[in-house]
């Protein structure tokens, strides 16, 4: 039965370490991992979730949604399981945006990310995946994928003072 797990804080140590890749798929464990990942991520109405964030150092990440509160004016994301990824920007051309991080709570930042770009990896049976995407999906898979690296948003933010609080910010209806 998947479980709620404790997401970790920006501060804790095994935030800041690289993920290493998944070399088994289709085991009981795994399959246990991306079940508690996705009913922490869904507990929390979060846009996504990596494995590193409840302290499992695989790559691992998870994300997607129809309607997320967090993000009222994002496209629908396809819930997908991703494993071992890798990014590719389909061109240099990129945009900032609004990130909140469930190891962040109660804050935003504006973070620059590639607006189109190439996913690769596999889902939890070791199917492979490949997806090229755009604009919040390719910032979401972007954000999570970071976590395997032990990057957090606010690491790679340009302006700190596009950072703070959600109630301070005053985003118009963008909560937490």
């Amino acid at each position: 039965m998947a479980m709620i797990r404790p997401v970790l804080r920006m501060g804790d140590p095994r935030l800041w370490q690289r993920a290493r890749p998944v070399e088994q798929f289709a085991t009981p464990a795994l399959r246990a991992l991306v079940a508690d990942m996705e009913e922490t991520m869904r507990h929390l109405d979060g846009a996504g979730l990596a494995a590193p964030q409840i302290g499992v150092g695989l790559r691992v990440v998870i994300f997607g949604f129809a309607h997320n509160a967090r993000y009222p004016d994002a496209d629908e994301v396809p819930y997908t399981v991703l494993i071992n990824p890798t990014l590719t920007p389909l061109s240099e051309e990129t945009e900032d945006g609004w990130e909140g991080c469930l190891s962040v709570p109660g804050l935003r930042g504006v973070v620059p990310r590639w607006r189109r770009l190439r996913y690769t990896g596999f889902d939890a049976a070791g199917n492979p995946i490949d997806r090229s995407v755009e604009g919040f999906h390719a910032r979401v898979v972007q954000h999570e994928c970071d976590h395997l690296d032990g990057i957090l948003y606010p690491m790679r933010m340009r302006d700190m003072s596009r950072f703070g609080f959600v109630d301070e910010l005053n985003l118009g209806g963008t909560p937490d």
